[in-house]
C-alpha cells in the first residue's frame, strides 16, 4: 500500500500540450529524456503557449548556468522545434551536429544589418519559427536588458512570449503574450514588471 501512494506521490506532473500551429520536433527517446530530466529535478511547467506559427520567447531571470538545463528539458519534453542562435565559428564537427540538433542556428555577428535582421529575416521567411533567447544577454545583474528580441518581434512582426523561472517552487512558467508597440523603452519597462516576482537561482530581474 505504501508503495501505491509513494507512486501517486512521486507521479511526474502534466505538462502543457502544444498547440496545432506550433512547431514540433518528433523524437520519443528525446522527449523521454526531457521528461526524466524534469522529474528528478523536481521542476514543472505552468502556463500554456499560444497558437500562433512564430513567435519570440524570452525567459528570465537568467542567473545560473542551470538555466539552460531547465530551459532544454522543457523543450525535449514538449517536443517543441525550438530556435535559438550560437556564432557560427562553433558548429564544427560534433558540437556543430548537436547543436543544429538542438535547435541552434548559426549566426554570423559582422553580417551587414547585424544579427536582429539576421534572425527576423530567417522568421519572416518561414511558415513556422519560434526563437527563443535571455533578454538580460548574461548571468550577472544587469540594470537593462538587451533590445535585440525587441528589434526581431518588431521586423518579423510577431508578439512575445513571456517564459521564466521561480526557483523557489521550481516553476517553468509561460505568459503571458505581449503585443509590442512602437516604444521599447515603454516595452522594456512593461516585460521588467511581469518578471519582477520571479526569482532565478540567484537573483530576480
Amino acid at each position: 500500500m505504501s508503495s501505491t501512494l509513494g507512486s501517486v506521490k512521486d507521479a511526474p506532473p502534466p505538462l502543457p500540450s502544444l498547440p496545432a500551429q506550433a512547431p514540433k520536433k518528433k523524437g520519443a527517446f528525446a522527449r523521454a529524456l526531457g521528461r526524466a530530466v524534469l522529474w528528478i529535478g523536481g521542476w514543472r511547467v505552468v502556463g500554456e503557449f499560444p497558437d500562433l506559427p512564430r513567435l519570440v520567447i524570452i525567459a528570465a531571470p537568467h542567473s545560473s548556468a542551470w538555466d539552460a538545463i531547465w530551459g532544454l528539458a522543457v523543450k525535449l519534453a514538449l517536443g517543441i522545434d525550438l530556435v535559438f542562435m550560437a556564432k557560427r565559428e562553433v558548429f564544427v564537427g560534433p558540437v556543430g551536429w548537436l547543436l543544429r540538433w538542438l535547435g541552434g542556428i548559426p549566426i554570423d555577428r559582422k553580417a551587414p544589418g547585424g544579427v536582429a535582421a539576421q534572425i527576423a529575416g530567417r522568421m519572416r521567411s518561414r511558415e513556422q519559427m519560434w526563437f527563443a533567447l535571455a533578454p538580460e544577454g548574461t548571468r550577472r545583474h544587469v540594470t537593462r536588458w538587451k533590445t535585440g528580441f525587441w528589434h526581431i518581434a518588431r521586423r518579423a512582426d510577431v508578439p512575445v512570449l513571456c517564459a521564466w523561472f521561480h526557483y523557489p517552487d521550481r516553476t517553468v512558467g509561460l505568459g503571458p503574450l505581449v503585443e509590442l508597440t512602437d516604444d521599447v523603452d515603454a516595452d522594456l519597462a512593461r516585460l521588467r514588471t511581469i518578471y519582477a516576482p520571479h526569482m532565478g537561482k540567484h537573483r530576480g530581474v
